[in-house]
């Protein structure tokens, strides 16, 4: 199953979250904390450099191969900072029938939109969902899907739902999008049968705005003749984890962010957190979703608890 990461705040070296600290993502990838699977699909980034030439286009990587082993990513990740990222390493399950390429790298960003999305579960019966779920879809996004994840799906469905996908949006309209995409997953979940448990965590970035959510469709509900059936990484409930602060670096022998949410530029959100010391981390509640931007130089977050 897969792991995520969202930065928005000062610029960081992306070496700083992809390799260097105690659970970096490259180490998630073959040895996460709170999960026993390993992520060995993929690696893809977005990172937003307000000092490079059109800071509103992000840097992009994406690359089927492990990431541990990625010499180039190594190489640009000792390079570049950025004040906003969106990092994914893929995890899918164990089978021949899975299709391991380039276009089904995350994060999935449409040409012409500043909006890029990641995706950590697996929903099921997701063949019986794409007709109800196209419906929904803007056709210039649904002509855009290329993969054959169900990731891209429910990002294309997202970027329905915003009244300009071309352009930031409200912290309302950002949770009221999230709110329908939900509400039609759900409704067509029920109309082609599908109950099984269903994780949809998301990390949705712009260069200026993130947000995430920590959601479950079913959960708990597993066939009892086919368990096989449901991805073993919905057996439990996905993590998701934030902390703010400033300075996000080594300090001493801890990767920290230091001066606490009060003195807060930055915010770190991640599948699990990336430091040894875990305190300063919060854990999303279940069922919630997470919004924040930078205003006057410092994020403004807000959490809310959804259906």
């Amino acid at each position: 199953m897969c792991r995520a990461l969202l930065y928005l705040g000062e610029p960081v070296l992306l070496d700083n979250l992809l390799f260097q600290p105690d659970s970096a993502l490259v180490r998630q990838s073959y040895m996460p904390k709170m999960l026993n699977l390993l992520n060995l699909a993929g690696f893809g980034l977005r990172a937003w450099d307000p000092g490079s030439h059109r800071p509103e286009k992000p840097f992009f990587y994406g690359s089927p191969s492990l990431p541990v082993f990625d010499r180039n990513l190594k190489n640009l990740a000792e390079k570049v900072r950025a004040a906003c990222v969106l990092a994914h390493v893929r995890g899918v399950a164990s089978s021949a029938a899975v299709e391991i390429s380039l276009q089904n790298v995350h994060p999935f960003q449409f040409e012409g939109v500043p909006w890029a999305l990641a995706h950590n579960g697996d929903l099921a019966g997701m063949e019986a969902l794409k007709s109800g779920l196209a419906a929904h879809i803007r056709p210039q996004f649904l002509a855009g899907i290329r993969g054959t994840t169900d990731s891209e799906w429910i990002y294309a469905l997202f970027m329905s739902q915003l009244s300009d996908p071309r352009a930031p949006a409200a912290e309302e309209e950002v949770f009221a999008a999230v709110d329908a995409t939900l509400s039609i997953l759900r409704g067509v979940r029920a109309t082609a049968g599908v109950s099984l448990s269903s994780s949809v965590n998301l990390f949705i970035a712009n260069g200026r705005q993130l947000a995430a959510l920590r959601y479950c469709f079913d959960f708990g509900r597993y066939r009892t003749d086919s368990v096989e059936r449901v991805h073993e990484a919905n057996l439990s409930f996905l993590s998701l984890w934030y902390t703010l602060g400033r300075d996000y670096a080594l300090h001493g022998s801890e990767w920290t962010m230091t001066g606490g949410a009060e003195r807060a530029s930055s915010i770190l959100v991640a599948s699990e957190p990336l430091t040894r010391d875990t305190s300063s981390w919060v854990e999303l509640p279940e069922y919630s979703a997470l919004f924040a931007e930078v205003r006057d130089g410092r994020p403004h977050v807000s959490v809310k608890l959804l259906d």
